[in-house]
């Protein structure tokens, strides 16, 4: 038997954002994420479109990192193609905010006062559009409540569920956050009114864990809560196909394996 890594875990969770999409374009941003989108087309979506990071699609998904063999190119990924699959609402991404909060907003411009922030980042890009045409969930590597936090984001880049800011006291009707997959647990937005929630425990976690390093409180999906499923030997030799680089063995320090030691 070959041991999980956390990072094997994280993709396997990530590929379940996908996995009964149908034919959409899936944009993971982040290695373990794009190979969530992989893992997804390879074992359950093959609908699923799926890039090289650059300019095409293929026929099969493309590691990350070097080129490691053929690459059979279907067709272009240019911006004109992206950009009709995006504003159709046929993609889902999964992004890596800097700040996320209770309402699922997030923050990928500025930390702390926009006039004068103590921390200029990308700006808030595609974040707004993306956030009310297509579906969204979210990757934090590390769960903390710098990520996670309490009360707003200090720059809304994507709408969440704050009625405070709907437009005509309505929620956007494209409005539709899925999953966030950390380096603790899988939650969801199936609390009453949207709360974010837990619907999993990665081995060895507890929920005390998880709320200490959260902004808010979180509910959770059942008692107990149940494991994050761990890849099976034979999706690991599939995640290792699809990473022949080992691009995920470098996401965590020292790449843990997924059941943590007591």
């Amino acid at each position: 038997m070959t041991e999980a890594t956390l990072a094997d875990l994280v993709i396997l969770s990530c590929a379940q954002a996908w996995r009964h999409d149908g034919e959409v374009m899936a944009t993971g941003i982040g290695p373990l994420p794009r190979l969530g989108t992989a893992l997804a087309k390879t074992l359950y979506n093959p609908l699923l479109q799926t890039t090289d990071g650059e300019c095409f699609y293929g026929d099969q998904p493309i590691a990350p990192g070097k080129r490691t063999g053929p690459v059979v190119y279907e067709g272009y990924a240019n911006y004109d193609r992206v950009f009709s699959a995006l504003w159709g609402g046929r993609r889902h991404a999964m992004v890596g905010p800097v700040q996320f909060d209770r309402f699922g907003q997030a923050n990928i411009s500025v930390i702390g006062d926009h006039d004068k922030p103590k921390s200029a980042m990308l700006g808030a890009r595609g974040f707004p559009g993306n956030s009310i045409i297509h579906p969204n969930s979210f990757f934090f590597p590390s769960h903390s409540t710098r990520a996670l936090i309490a009360g707003e984001v200090d720059f809304v880049c994507m709408a969440g569920y704050n009625p405070a800011r709907y437009l005509n006291g309505k929620p956007p009707a494209g409005l539709d956050l899925r999953i966030i997959v950390t380096n603790l647990c899988v939650m969801d937005f199936g609390g009453p009114d949207h709360q974010v929630r837990v619907v999993s425990l990665h081995p060895g976690v507890t929920f005390d864990e998880v709320q200490a390093n959260t902004g808010f409180p979180l509910a959770h999906s059942a008692e107990p809560l149940p494991e994050t499923a761990v890849p099976t030997d034979d999706e690991l030799a599939v995640i290792a196909r699809l990473d022949p680089n080992g691009v995920r063995t470098t996401i965590f320090k020292d790449n843990p394996p997924a059941r943590r030691a007591a």
